[in-house]
């Protein structure tokens, strides 16, 4: 890379020619633009130029022969009937490996206080995924630092895995020990309309130095337009890709998809589309699907994206549309228990809920019999737990249940374990458990 690139980048978005309309129409949040629609086509980002000097970024979402509907990216407060509104072409984002150990908006600027150079090849936010017929197979296992995922819920690389959770169970702790504890090259994490006061909180003591050092944080808090959430996801998806060409194995962690789809709606509406799945267009289900499928296996000489979307579920309902559909083109997923977390175990995953797809390809016939007989044996004890609790259950009426109930404890332990080295280590404690 030549030290002139990013001076490069900057010159090659200077535009010679720039085309402009005027504000003729408004309607609720939506802005009605003349003289834009030969120029425009959908999703083109524009800039409104108020007569008070303020700017106001917008997209357009419809064109048509009174001109082009604009929604924009903040509060309309302000604007006026002629004002000057800019086109400025198509969304895009220009990554580069200077954005390792950096925070930033979806529209590539940094949130850090420091400058932050554009790379020299700026990406499409939507982009195809590989060509089914030549991506990559599934690579090898991960070590992740957690011994449940090192062992009973293995993630191999490529693997797309959900992460299903209700609030305050633990899911923002379990994000930072995945981006601290996966291997990766790089890690691309998108905080989709967070609270803006645990914004830093997050940085500083969830992820920590360590794991901001080989990090890339896309963030759009709660209060900015939903062009802005839903462009939060978009946009590390395509830095995520950007790694990924360059051959890096790239771990990404989008909390959350329900907010992103949640901006959508409020986007597809604003656009004139109608609700029609419990409140959502229809167009949500290809929004999820598209974004979860650009995740995966590269093409051969490519990387990969492991990928990790939390999905926020109410009382734990996993037929809500957004779970639902995600969970259907996904490779597994994880399911946090708020029951498990009020008693004190964390990460609190329920495990009987829970699947990788990624088994029994990814262990060994014996380590598959290990995990087998865990599940075998949590299972039954869920099954007795009432009778235990309450006394009913007579010591000797079944052999594995009375197992189940003396193994109990130090499988609930190994479920919390943190800090395995690798995997070898986690199957060790785990047959430790389960011989002892």
């Amino acid at each position: 890379m030549s030290v002139f690139d990013p001076l490069l980048a900057e010159l090659s978005d200077i535009r010679p020619i720039r085309h402009f309309g005027r504000i003729s129409e408004t309607r609720g949040g939506i802005l009605i633009a003349r003289g834009l629609s030969a120029h425009s086509r959908l999703g083109d980002r524009v800039m409104i130029h108020r007569r008070d000097g303020q700017v106001l970024g917008g997209e357009i979402l419809v064109l048509g022969r009174r001109g082009a509907e604009i929604l924009a990216e903040g509060p309309v407060e302000g604007v006026s009937i002629d004002d000057r509104v800019e086109h400025l072409g198509r969304n895009h984002i220009a990554p580069d490996a200077g954005w390792i150990g950096r925070v930033i908006d979806p529209y590539g600027a940094p949130l850090d206080g420091r400058p932050l150079s554009r790379g020299s090849a700026p990406r499409p936010l939507r982009a195809p995924p590989p060509p089914a017929a030549r991506r990559k197979r599934l690579g090898g296992r991960l070590g992740t630092g957690l011994d449940a995922f090192n062992t009973l819920l293995p993630i191999v690389r490529g693997q797309r895995i959900g992460l299903f959770a209700g609030s305050g169970v633990g899911k923002t702790s379990l994000l930072g020990d995945l981006a601290r504890g996966v291997e990766a090259d790089v890690v691309v994490l998108a905080l989709v309309g967070e609270r803006g006061r645990e914004l830093r909180e997050f940085i500083e003591e969830v992820l920590g130095p360590e794991g901001l050092a080989r990090s890339v944080v896309v963030t759009a808090t709660s209060d900015l337009s939903p062009l802005a959430r839903r462009r939060a996801a978009l946009t590390a998806m395509s830095v995520a890709e950007h790694f990924r060409d360059e051959g890096h194995h790239v771990l990404l962690l989008c909390d959350s998809i329900t907010r992103f789809a949640e901006a959508h709606r409020e986007i597809a509406l604003a656009g004139g589309e109608s609700s029609s799945l419990r409140g959502f267009p229809p167009s949500t289900a290809h929004q999820i699907m598209a974004l979860a499928e650009r995740a995966g296996p590269g093409e051969d000489g490519q990387g990969d994206i492991t990928a990790l979307f939390t999905v926020l579920v109410a009382g734990s309902d996993m037929d809500e549309p957004v779970a639902d559909i995600l969970r259907g083109v996904l490779d597994g997923h994880v399911v946090l228990e708020r029951s498990i977390a009020e008693r004190g175990r964390f990460p609190a995953i329920d495990l009987l809920r829970s699947v990788s797809r990624s088994l029994p390809a990814a262990a060994t016939p014996g380590e598959n019999a290990y995990i087998a007989e865990a599940r075998r044996l949590i299972g039954a004890y869920e099954r007795a737990e009432m009778m235990v609790q309450a006394g009913l259950y007579a010591p000797g009426s079944d052999p594995l249940t009375d197992r189940a109930i003396k193994l109990w404890p130090r499988l609930d332990a190994f479920m919390a374990g943190r800090d395995a080295v690798n995997s070898g280590e986690s199957f060790g404690r785990l047959r430790k458990i389960l011989e002892g």
